[in-house]
């Protein structure tokens, strides 16, 4: 396979042209995932209205009842889509799974205290105390660089 990049000018267009043989569902995942690169993700609000949200304010996002919340700094916003296509869409990034109904943002972690269980309790710069599920504790350990990734 060969990738070729190409500069345009400020009046043209940015398009992906894909030729393959055969598209894959993994391949469709990717592509859709850049396309979501440029959207904003929209913040409801109790009033009705809504608003672009700053990601770099975001502690985490938790489901609760079916429905997805974003807890920033100063406030609790209501999105519009499943945990699981925030994971997917913010990949690669410093969110991440720490629980079936939650995805912390690493940066916005003072400390991380082991709790019983084999679980870790992560302390957070607003001073929020959230919990780690043992099930999610290798994934997170591997980011922090605490694990060694695994060769299959």
């Amino acid at each position: 396979m060969k990738v070729r990049i190409e500069t345009v000018g400020a009046d043209e267009e940015e398009e992906i042209v894909v030729r393959t043989r055969r598209a894959d569902a993994r391949m469709l995942r990717q592509l859709e995932l850049i396309a979501q690169e440029g959207k904003p993700l929209l913040g409801y609000h109790a009033d009705g209205s809504m608003s672009p949200l700053d990601l770099q304010g975001i502690y985490y996002f938790e489901s609760v009842e079916n429905r997805v919340f974003a807890y920033g700094v100063r406030d609790v916003t209501e999105l519009k889509c499943r945990l699981y296509e925030l994971e997917e869409r913010f990949a690669g990034t410093d969110l991440i799974r720490i629980s079936k109904s939650m995805i912390l943002s690493l940066g916005k972690v003072e400390r991380f205290v082991p709790v019983l269980g084999g679980r870790i309790e992560a302390l957070l710069a607003n001073g929020e105390r959230v919990v780690i599920s043992r099930q999610y504790v290798p994934d997170v350990k591997r980011r922090l660089g605490l694990y060694a990734e695994r060769k299959m």
